[in-house]
């Protein structure tokens, strides 16, 4: 998968992440369902080790009730394509 379609899935699966707000009381439900799906999804997208590291973070970002906003995904792939691309 090229970076940019990346991109473009992480942004939409922030997206979906974010959903929850908008279904007041329910939104948070449907985190406990979400958040292993997204840790999961991350360590497909990114692997190696800032996969999996990214994939407790998204994890954790989705089941805490307030993180919902942050995101994960699409921060994930600009520390992989900007920031780490200038360490190289």
């Amino acid at each position: 998968m090229s970076k940019y379609n990346k991109l473009f899935v992480g942004i939409l699966l922030d997206i979906i992440g974010a959903l929850s707000y908008f279904f007041p009381g329910i939104g948070e439900m449907t985190d406990i369902i979400w958040a292993p799906i997204s840790g999961w999804l991350m360590t497909k997208l990114y692997k190696g080790k800032s996969g999996k590291v990214a994939g407790v973070v998204s994890f954790v970002e989705e089941i805490v009730p307030g993180l919902d906003i942050i995101p994960t995904f699409t921060l994930m792939w600009f520390y992989t394509y900007v920031l780490a691309e200038k360490k190289k």
